[in-house]
């Protein structure tokens, strides 16, 4: 039999668990959202949840608030476990004034975020909520700069993932801006620095908010977010996966899975994934999936800059980054979007271990004045940068071009490439045969009595002299020529290869990566 403060102690736990109360939960349900407690117990183990300041107040006076009960102050934070693995989150309680941040709001945050850096496991926040609480004004925003430096501190060191699951605006967009993966769902998430009613005061412009920043718009048009998901459940779901590639900190590589396909296989199919017509567009995720164990790829910023496949996947039991051109959007061309996505991507895999593989298929940069006044220059260089800093493992697959500076970004020999296999349909060269044939041979193509037929002749002259592997490869650019279906028996042996590779890098506080 309890105490009677013993039973206090439970009726005021489970008052305050009830958030905003009743009305409130039934307002978040109509609007197709969970409550904060719904979601992290629907995310984490069954049990595994350990709720920390969960009797926490707020301690404004002013504009009413000395009257305003608030229970945890609007965030629920703790720990527990996703499949086992500890994670630490902060859950915004849209039922509790909104959600809105103040002092004691964030200093809840900050714990979550400081506990999950001396631990070393993923830090997951959940916004909902309506910005910063306007009553208590500057500690309000101080409150945000803390989270925001710790989301800084952390960086690289712990998975930092943000889910948008209701509204997030101001300057709390910026903590998700600076974690690692960004999740947001359909209909209810929005996400914008000003929202509609300020920028059509300002601007005149008519906006709605999921047009401005819902998750369509991050997910295909601004590239802020990395997953679009059609409900809550599937969003959580998302997450779960995305964790499974994932190690708990950049200390940690990520677990090999068993495997259950034999590596050796050859896969004939891929004989013929390559068209005769080398203008005719293929699906490169028609490879990726042919090379995943069970061929599941777990596609990040599916959306946005098509032209580029970013995501993850499992090669014989091992979490693999793949970065790779898709020939079907653009010509798999490298644009400013793509070189944006692509950087980060090699960033982040990176920072945690996640030795990353580049399937090459590229005529070039996009060419045009909108290309060069935005800076592709300055865009393109950070592919540089990206791979030529990475140091895990490094496998460069070439199935058809690599033209010029493009060949030269996507993880060549020349930027720290560890292993670089081509097919036999691979062409290498500075640019494609017409446009070279046309330079070379410029002068003898204009004396022939038929320059159609001269240009032609010179065309397939330099194409059956420089447009396939074996320059590259008689120059050591290369390491083997292989058949398609080699290919997943290949680069599983790669990658077992480079396993124990270490890099012994020159001592410097960072480098300075063009932004």
């Amino acid at each position: 039999m309890l105490s009677e403060k013993q039973d206090k102690l439970l009726r005021l736990k489970e008052d305050l668990r009830k958030g905003g109360g009743e009305k409130a939960i039934e307002r978040q349900h109509e609007r197709g959202k969970m409550t904060a407690r719904e979601r992290v117990t629907q995310l984490l183990d069954d049990k595994s949840f350990v709720e920390t300041g969960l009797f926490v107040k707020h301690r404004s006076i002013d504009f009413g608030m000395d009257t305003k009960e608030a229970a945890g102050d609007g965030v629920v934070t703790g720990y527990g476990t996703i499949d086992g693995r500890l994670v630490c989150v902060a859950a915004q309680d849209f039922t509790v004034i909104g959600g809105s941040l103040g002092e004691m709001h964030a200093d809840k945050i900050v714990a979550a975020q400081e506990l999950a850096m001396k631990i070393g496991c993923p830090m997951i926040a959940i916004n909902d909520s309506g910005g910063a609480r306007i009553q208590e004004g500057v500690d309000s925003l101080a409150g945000y700069g803390r989270i925001f430096y710790n989301n800084t501190k952390a960086s690289g060191v712990i998975p930092q993932i943000s889910v948008i699951m209701g509204p997030c605006a101001g300057g709390a967009v910026y903590s998700p801006a600076l974690t690692d993966f960004v999740f947001m769902v359909d209909h209810t998430s929005e996400m914008f620095i000003t929202g509609p009613q300020v920028i059509k005061a300002v601007t005149g412009e008519e906006v709605s908010s999921q047009a401005l920043g819902g998750a369509m718009t991050h997910n295909a048009t601004s590239g802020v977010a990395h997953f679009r998901a059609a409900d809550e459940a599937e969003c959580l779901l998302q997450i779960k996966t995305l964790l499974s590639y994932l190690p708990q900190n950049n200390a940690e590589k990520v677990e090999i899975e068993e495997a259950f396909e034999d590596p050796n296989t050859l896969q004939e199919q891929l004989n013929a994934l390559i068209p005769q017509d080398p203008r005719t567009p293929y699906d490169m995720k028609d490879l990726i999936m042919n090379l995943a164990d069970g061929g599941t790829f777990f596609e990040v910023q599916a959306l946005y800059a098509q032209n580029i496949i970013t995501g993850f996947m499992r090669l014989n039991g091992e979490s693999i980054g793949v970065i790779a051109n898709q020939p079907r959007v653009m010509a798999g061309v490298l644009d400013i979007n793509a070189s944006d996505k692509a950087s980060r991507f090699i960033r982040t895999c990176d920072a945690f271990n996640i030795p990353l593989l580049t399937l090459v298929d590229v005529p070039g940069f996009l060419p045009g004045t909108d290309q060069e006044y935005g800076g592709i220059i300055r865009h393109g260089a950070k592919m540089l940068f990206a791979y030529s800093e990475a140091t895990v493992p490094k496998v460069t697959l070439i199935t058809r071009k690599a033209y010029g500076g493009a060949y030269i970004g996507m993880c060549s020999k020349h930027l720290g490439g560890d292993i670089v296999l081509a097919w036999p349909d691979a062409e290498i060269a500075v640019m494609g045969a017409e446009g070279a044939a046309n330079i070379i041979f410029s002068r003898e193509i204009k004396a022939a009595d038929k320059p159609d037929e001269k240009r032609a002749e010179k065309i397939a002259e330099y194409q059956d002299s420089m447009m396939n592997p074996y320059v590259a490869a008689a120059r050591g650019y290369l390491d083997d020529v292989i058949l398609p279906e080699e290919t997943r028996q290949r680069l599983i042996s790669s990658f077992d290869t480079l396993r124990g590779k270490r890099v012994e890098s020159v001592s410097k506080k960072h480098g300075n990566i063009p932004l």
